[in-house]
This record gives C-alpha cells, sequence and structure tokens, in this order.
C-alpha cells in the first residue's frame, strides 16, 4: 500500500512539473516575442540587435521546460523512495 502511495504521488508531482512548466514556457515566450514586436515598431533600426537578446531569452525560458521534463522523468523512472 505504501509503495501505491509513492508511485501516485511521483505520478501526480511529474504531472503538475511538466504542466506548470509548460504554462510558464508559453507565458515566458509570448511575453518576450510581445516586446519584441513592440521593440521593433518603435526602433527598426534595432532589429538585429533585439533579435539576438530575443532568442538568447528564449532559449533560457526553453531551458527551464527542459529542465522540468528531465525532473519528471527522474521522478518517474530514477525514484529512489520507490522499491
Amino acid at each position: 500500500m505504501e509503495n501505491a502511495i509513492m508511485v501516485a504521488a511521483a505520478l501526480v508531482g511529474a504531472g503538475l512539473c511538466m504542466g506548470l512548466a509548460a504554462i510558464g514556457a508559453g507565458l515566458g515566450d509570448g511575453l518576450v516575442t510581445s516586446r519584441f514586436i513592440e521593440g521593433i515598431t518603435r526602433q527598426p533600426e534595432a532589429q538585429s540587435k533585439l533579435f539576438t537578446n530575443t532568442l538568447i531569452s528564449v532559449g533560457l525560458i526553453e531551458s527551464m521546460a527542459i529542465i522540468a521534463t528531465v525532473v519528471a522523468l527522474i521522478m518517474l523512472y530514477a525514484n529512489p523512495l520507490i522499491k
């Protein structure tokens, strides 16, 4: 019984981890992209610098979602509390 509770907790935790990471990454990417478009409309000559900064920011935001995926996989498959 105790093992079943640990498996259920790991499944719920992994689901929350992935779901919240996806929501956060989506919101972050949307905000960065909207600010990028606003910056281009204000100063079209700064497009190349803004584009570089936008790509770096989106990459950092998406890396958090990838890290959350790794954490969720560890919770599911390499959990030391589940025998």
